[in-house]
């Protein structure tokens, strides 16, 4: 009987070699346990530009994590206030109020632990994790009042210091409107030798501004007609909070009795067809502005406001508050807005109206209410007003006032000069800083300058303006902070805006 001799070649001992050694490490890890640190897997926020729309950002671990180490660990430079909520390996950061603008922020974790170290008691931390993530610049716009770019609508980055001349020398800026990512603005024109203030067109036009994601899509200055003034006088218009609603007042030329509201998608189709304005089935109204969740029209309508859908196939408001005259402004969320009661005695009261049903006064006067805002930091509205000082001659002086809305206490911030109605407002997306101007009137206009003449609403001659800027500080602090406006030089115009 022949023998069979086994003969293990050297490829042979090095594969058993291999599998001794890998049967050696998985026992090693049998009897070590699990070793492998958890982890960030995702930060929503990372290399992101945020502004104030964006109130949370969410971290999803590897593994699930020990709530309270994670909590004690995490660290935002400089600090933003927030509340934590979490959805197994998933925890979301929701700030109190938005982060202030022009700023960079920084995000570690380190010395986190996940469940299982907990409970075994070892000191097992999850990786180290730093993110970062930035606000968007403070910017500003206004209407240009210097010889140089008079009636134009010109961009200021406050952050940076820079600024650009957005719309051509052939149109006088009448109104304007940021769209909510701020990369366009929407406006109204006219032809820079026209002083027909009913002969307004609708534009858009680029700012140039970063996307979310930190690229820039558009480079400033790409003017785009979207509705004209061929058949119908375009008197007044508002964007939508979403950005996709353009809601116009017109009035047709030839017939005056065909006056009203129409609705308009805000950009083109994909096809590139410019949109087409519909007529709102509803009665002619006064001064209108469209809902916060981009569905409706409060507009002033006989004895009171109605609160009408934008659609034209029905007429029928969806509320109706007939004593409240106008809706001055709604809160970011829809549930509160500020009214305005028209008094028989001429008086004015601003109540806080909100959707539980309550109607709280706030304040009376015996002049206008130009404007009010609400702040997203804190419960505080900002109105700016004016008070009677000569019934004989209907002299008002303008002032600017925060009402605390859970204690209706008001802090006077600033009085403005007698006589001065013609002024603007803005409250900044973070809720820091508010913009006004102040418009000096043209005392003997000359008249072979008048084509080229810039006029206020009520159609006063503008000599030139100046920009104010004042931070604002927590309307129950204690003691208080004198607030003192700062004049923006060497910008000169007017109807300041933040970009949001």
């Amino acid at each position: 009987m022949t023998k069979f001799k086994l003969s293990i070649q050297p490829l042979d001992r090095v594969a058993i070699a291999l599998m001794l050694l890998l049967s050696l490490l998985i026992g090693l890890m049998i009897w070590q346990g699990d070793v492998v640190k958890p982890s960030v897997r995702n930060f929503t926020w990372q290399n992101q530009q945020i502004g104030a729309e964006d109130n949370s950002f969410t971290l999803t671990f590897s593994r699930p994590m020990d709530i309270k180490s994670v909590e004690d660990n995490l660290k935002i430079e400089p600090p933003l206030a927030g509340k934590i909520s979490w959805a197994g390996r998933r925890m979301v950061y929701t700030l109190v109020t938005p982060a202030p603008y022009g700023t960079n922020y920084k995000l570690q974790l380190q010395g986190a632990k996940d469940q299982f170290a907990a409970k075994e008691g070892t000191n097992r931390a999850s990786q180290p994790f730093t993110g970062s993530f930035q606000t968007r610049d403070r910017v500003i716009l206004y209407i240009g009042a210097e010889k140089e770019n008079q009636g134009q609508l010109v961009l200021y980055n406050l952050t940076q210091e820079q600024k650009k001349v957005l719309t051509p020398k052939d149109l006088t800026v009448m109104d304007f409107e940021p769209f909510p990512n701020g990369e366009k603005i929407i406006y109204s024109a006219r032809t820079a030798s026209s002083q027909d203030l009913l002969s307004a067109q609708l534009y858009t036009v680029t700012t140039g501004i970063k996307s979310k994601s930190g690229q820039q899509t558009e480079p400033s200055g790409r003017v785009d007609l979207i509705l004209d003034n061929k058949d119908y006088q375009n008197l007044k218009f508002d964007l939508s909070p979403d950005g996709q609603t353009i809601v116009v007042q017109r009035g047709n030329k030839s017939n005056p009795s065909d006056f009203g509201l129409w609705f308009m998608p805000a950009t083109s189709d994909q096809t590139g067809e410019k949109p087409i304005p519909k007529r709102l089935n509803s009665q002619p109204g006064g001064d209108f502005t469209i809902t916060p969740d981009s569905k409706a029209v409060a507009v002033a309508q006989g004895q009171g406001a109605a609160i009408l859908p934008i659609d034209s196939n029905t007429s029928q408001p969806l509320d109706f508050l007939p004593q409240f005259g106008l809706v001055q402004a709604f809160s970011k969320d829809g549930s509160q807005a500020a009214m305005v009661k028209f008094n028989t005695d001429f008086t004015r009261d601003l109540f806080l109206v909100t959707n539980q049903g309550v109607k709280k006064p706030l304040l009376k006067t015996t002049g206008s209410i130009l404007n009010c805002q609400f702040d997203p930091a804190s419960p505080t509205l900002y109105c700016l007003l004016t008070q009677l000082v000569s019934k004989e001659q209907y002299i008002e002086q303008p002032y600017l006032v925060a009402i605390d809305l859970k204690t209706g206490q008001q802090k006077p911030l600033i009085v403005l000069p007698v006589g001065q109605r013609n002024v603007q407002m803005s409250l900044s997306p973070d809720g820091i800083g508010l913009l006004f101007d102040q418009v000096v009137p043209q005392t003997n206009p000359d008249p072979s300058l008048s084509k080229n003449t810039l006029q206020t609403d009520d159609g006063e001659a503008i000599a030139t303006s100046s920009l104010w800027l004042m931070l604002l500080s927590p309307i129950a602090e204690t003691p208080p902070t004198e607030n003192k406006p700062e004049k923006l030089l060497p910008l000169v115009g007017f109807a300041p805006r933040w970009l949001p």
